[in-house]
């Protein structure tokens, strides 16, 4: 496990003490290519957080298992391991960590939340599973809930279909077994660190 250090805040503190410029404008039709010559280098001081809000997010998800025989953090953790594990390559192994972690934000689109935070920095086919994976897990249970089992099938022309249909079978709709010996979250914050870091 590698040491990890927050991100250094001191050098883009926006105080009124002048340590770092603002913008003045009150309105984007003000706005001046000055202006956003100060704002847009701060994208990467915005995404230098972003790793540590995403674990943080992956923490509270052990508080809540919504019923399910494990907590929401361990369904995550052995979805990743399972994958990982099975020789899946790093940028998979990362969606499959994170791909419940808006389950508490927003249970009704927790799939977008997920595929929002990867979309910049995974392949088209793993975006597509992460932002996707709902319904195809709706295959295993749906009916019992009145819900069609087979919406999944509006995708079947997708070249990603197979690959996310996989994905449920093989790693999201197996990840709830107590008994398993998942990976702790420390073993993959490198993981999300090195993804998600600033470009």
């Amino acid at each position: 496990m590698t040491d990890t250090v927050s991100p250094d805040t001191s050098s883009s503190d926006t105080g009124d003490d002048g340590a770092h410029p603002r913008a003045t404008f009150t309105s984007f039709e003000e706005s001046t290519a000055d202006d956003w010559a100060i704002i847009a280098p701060q994208l990467e001081i915005t995404q230098g957080f972003v790793a540590d809000r995403v674990i943080g997010l992956l923490r509270e998800l052990k508080f809540d298992h919504g019923g399910f025989p494990v907590d929401r953090l361990e369904h995550s953790l052995q979805t990743a391991t399972r994958a990982e594990r099975d020789g899946r390559d790093d940028e998979y192994v990362f969606c499959a960590l994170i791909h419940d972690i808006g389950d508490t934000l927003s249970p009704y689109a927790h799939p977008d939340i997920a595929a929002g935070i990867v979309k910049p920095f995974v392949s088209e086919g793993n975006h597509f599973m992460v932002k996707h994976h709902g319904e195809f897990q709706g295959y295993y249970f749906w009916h019992y809930l009145g819900m069609d089992k087979d919406a999944r099938d509006v995708h079947r022309d997708s070249p990603y279909f197979d690959q996310t249909e996989e994905f449920c079978a093989k790693y999201d709709q197996t990840a709830f077994d107590p008994d398993y010996q998942s990976n702790p979250l420390e073993h993959y914050e490198p993981l999300i660190r090195q993804i998600l870091r600033a470009r």
